[in-house]
């Protein structure tokens, strides 16, 4: 994958992420479903979460190669997935900073 191609899906999943955390399911589903990474993989499964579709979503967490950690993690789950989100941001802006030098 690109560089352009890798930010433009980051971009995206954390846009999925903000509508994830506003409750905003089916349009996080929209994004989720074009990526093919482990952290939309799991991004997928938390839309299942709050859609209720617990098979679901624990499929989605197997291709996450994540532990699925039930219903009543989901903000839990959403909060972490913010957390990742934001911290791959931060590292793939400092490694173009750091390669530009």
């Amino acid at each position: 994958m690109s560089g352009t191609r890798r930010r433009l899906a980051s971009d995206s999943l954390a846009r999925a992420v903000e509508l994830l955390r506003a409750g905003a399911w089916q349009r996080a589903h929209e994004i989720v479903q074009q990526e093919t990474s482990a952290l939309a993989a799991w991004l997928h499964g938390i839309v299942h979460i709050l859609e209720g579709d617990l098979d679901n979503a624990r499929y989605w967490y197997r291709k996450a190669g994540r532990v699925f950690p039930g219903r009543d993690a989901v903000k839990d789950e959403i909060a972490a997935a913010r957390r990742m989100v934001a911290y791959g941001l931060k590292s793939s802006f400092k490694t173009k900073r750091g390669s530009s030098r």
